[in-house]
């Protein structure tokens, strides 16, 4: 994969940091990088000031640094910010954060040495994992905490994991055959200021949401098909009065999904909303990661650190501010918990044999037997937890004596959005396992497209005849919503937009 600094795409970050794919560096890049690295260099031969280069931090940027001691100061400053705690976070999040620092640096706008950016490759191409705890970043000033972890491994001073063991980054670094970085002036600052660990973990959960949209559509599909849903809500000409892309996205969808289906549905008027609703609810959802995939594009291929240097000339500004990406996860959050919710629905209505004229809970025997009853409680819960974790970054504190007095506190919309997309995948999972047990109960053929699904998950989760416990079916059916294997099989038929 090319890095240019201008065209990575969420599927490249996504290849890299889950999939191990090598990175180059694209060769028009050294030429950007070395003509900013010659302005500071000039600039610091002529003894001005310059933030962050030869001053101190935040509060501290009126401190004036000798030239003798800048190495001093870089290293200095690696050391004072990784001061994180909690969980380490996992391989591909940190592949991700060393991937868009490497883009951005290579806008050639951060004045440090081309080698900075090739060690940042050879991290990546030898699988080099620092040990950078989830906890510390406060959304601004970039994701300086984590981002210092980054750093201190590179060093040879923190920690790495190896073989699932931490040990001291020296150490691995050795066993992967890659020198400590040597950090020169501005390189420490440039390396810490942006928000990678929030758009790292952006880039991922937003490319798992499409994929969990996806299989939501498809699991809603069969809960209509046990349910004997009307399909005229899928229509096109309802989708163009209304005319979101992503409602005739959607409409389009379910209505693929659910052709040549042998289910009758005789004597039926209208669905409750959880059905009938699939094409507004699923569209908005498309809408809203539309939007935020245009943001977290714009952002990982974005100069996020400060001072940036145009034409011999330090600017500095707040490029590192995390809003946009904040933003961006707060919603990603509620669509996830709002997906979640909508397919809850489903699962209770399929088990209340009121509404659903199937049997109780979807038992052979109700009453000797609780059938599927404690998944809706799963779901509930699941579903509860997700409305309590998706509360927007809304709150601010300031830090480094009010300098820095507006944070995005993004970072905590992050750390919750891998949860809440865990939990999502669990209860869309929740919804295949039930759909697929009521289908049992139709005597009737349904969509290939549905039959299709209900084969593969069949694969792992046997017909309920009497009752067992569930967790690991669970488990399983969330798997292969997040490895797209549902996904693969039912689009050999029909093709989910």
């Amino acid at each position: 994969m090319l890095v240019d600094g201008e065209h990575l795409s969420i599927e490249d970050v996504v290849n890299v940091a889950r999939y191990g794919e090598k990175v180059e560096i694209a060769t028009e890049i050294r030429e950007k990088v070395d003509k900013t690295r010659k302005a500071i260099e000039k600039i610091l031969a002529e003894d001005k000031p310059i933030y962050g280069v030869n001053t101190g931090f935040g509060e501290l940027a009126n401190v004036k640094i000798s030239n003798n001691k800048i190495k001093e100061l870089q290293k200095n400053l690696i050391r004072s910010h990784a001061c994180g705690v909690g969980e380490p976070l996992e391989e591909e999040i940190v592949r991700a954060m060393i991937l868009l620092r490497l883009n951005s640096l290579a806008k050639g706008y951060s004045g440090v040495r081309y080698e900075v950016l090739y060690r940042l490759a050879e991290a990546l191409n030898k699988k080099f994992y620092p040990f950078v705890p989830s906890q510390g970043s406060v959304g601004a000033s970039g994701d300086l905490v984590q981002l210092a972890h980054v750093v201190l491994a590179l060093i040879g001073e923190g920690e790495a994991i190896y073989n699932g063991k931490t040990l001291p980054a020296k150490e691995v670094l050795d066993k992967l055959e890659i020198e400590p970085l040597e950090l020169e002036a501005k390189e420490g600052l440039a390396l810490i200021n942006g928000c990678q660990f929030m758009a790292a973990i952006l880039c991922l959960a937003l490319h798992d949401a499409y994929n969990l949209l996806k299989n939501a559509q498809i699991a809603g599909a069969m809960s209509f098909e046990a349910l004997r849903g009307i399909d005229d809500a899928f229509k096109q000409e309802i989708a163009k009065a209304r005319p979101y892309r992503g409602q005739m996205k959607a409409s389009k969808n379910l209505w693929n999904l659910t052709r040549n289906s042998g289910i009758s549905r005789k004597g039926k008027v209208q669905d409750a909303y959880s059905l009938r609703c699939m094409p507004q609810v699923f569209g908005a959802f498309y809408e809203s990661l539309d939007f935020i995939e245009k943001m977290v594009s714009t952002e990982i291929n974005s100069a996020t650190d400060n001072p940036l240097i145009f034409d011999n000339e330090v600017l500095s500004g707040g490029n590192f501010h995390g809003e946009p990406v904040a933003l961006s996860l707060d919603l990603l959050n509620i669509i996830l918990t709002k997906l979640s919710s909508f397919s809850e629905r489903r699962v209770f209505r399929l088990l209340d044999e009121k509404l659903s004229e199937l049997p109780a809970f979807l038992a052979e025997k109700p009453g000797l037997n609780s059938g599927l009853m404690i998944l809706q409680y799963t779901a509930a819960s699941l579903v509860s937890e997700n409305k309590s974790l998706s509360f927007p970054s809304v709150d601010s504190i300031p830090t480094s004596a009010n300098q820095e007095d507006y944070q995005s506190m993004g970072s905590i919309s992050a750390i919750k959005c891998r949860r809440i997309l865990k939990n999502a995948e669990k209860v869309v999972a929740i919804e295949f396992i039930t759909a697929c047990q009521a289908l049992e109960f139709i005597n009737e053929e349904p969509s290939p497209a549905v039959k299709k699904a209900y084969e593969v998950i069949r694969k792992h989760v046997k017909k309920l005849d009497e009752d067992k416990p569930l967790y690991k079916e669970i488990e399983k059916v969330a798997n292969l919503i997040h490895n797209k294997e549902i996904l693969k099989e039912v689009e050999k038929i029909v093709k989910i937009e």
